[in-house]
């Protein structure tokens, strides 16, 4: 291949490259809209983050995810019941948002650093979602005990993670296998 051609290839990729992305922060963005409200509501925004993570790769899929974040920081109504702006990011439950970025950045290091088999993705995806539970938890609660007093840690669980925490799983396992289905397609 000459090096004009190998330009051309690069070029396209890194195009191909940033459309993926941004048909994956579109995708989290559709499935954050899918809701059943709750004081925090059950969407399909972490099936979608999982998907675009598996689908794209790590750098591509943390990538739409910073994406679809700084899109709602923004004001576009990206998040959960059309909403946007910095102040659902600063907001009780804004620290769940954020904490898709650490499912990517802990994806990322699993990843690179291991096999890319389907078990390391799994693992690196529980361990991620574990960190944005613990990291949204503690966010929600430094909010909470601003505007409403004190609050327990059980308590919080209870409203922020204990009932996600199957149907997260559920997605997680939803989003590997049909990510692992299109993958072929995408690569």
């Amino acid at each position: 291949m000459s090096s004009e051609g190998a330009i051309k290839t690069r070029e396209n990729l890194k195009v191909l490259d940033m459309v993926y992305i941004a048909i994956g922060a579109a995708l989290i963005a559709i499935c954050s809209w899918i809701s059943i409200p709750t004081a925090v509501p059950f969407t399909l925004q972490t099936f979608a983050v999982f998907f675009v993570l598996v689908l794209l790769g790590g750098e591509r899929g943390t990538l739409a995810t910073l994406i679809y974040v700084l899109l709602g920081a923004i004001g576009v109504p990206v998040f959960a019941g059309f909403s946007g702006g910095i102040g659902i990011l600063f907001g009780s439950t804004g620290g769940y948002i954020l904490g898709f970025l650490f499912i990517g950045l802990i994806y990322i290091l699993f990843t690179k650093f291991l096999k890319k088999s389907a078990a390391v993705k799994v693992v690196s995806l529980v361990i991620g979602l574990i960190i944005c539970y613990a990291f949204g938890t503690a966010w929600f609660m430094h909010i909470y005990m601003q505007s409403s007093g004190e609050v327990g840690l059980l308590t919080v669980l209870g409203w922020c993670v204990f009932p996600f925490i199957i149907p997260d799983l559920i997605k997680l396992a939803l989003a590997v296998v049909i990510a692992r289905r299109i993958e072929p397609v995408v690569k």
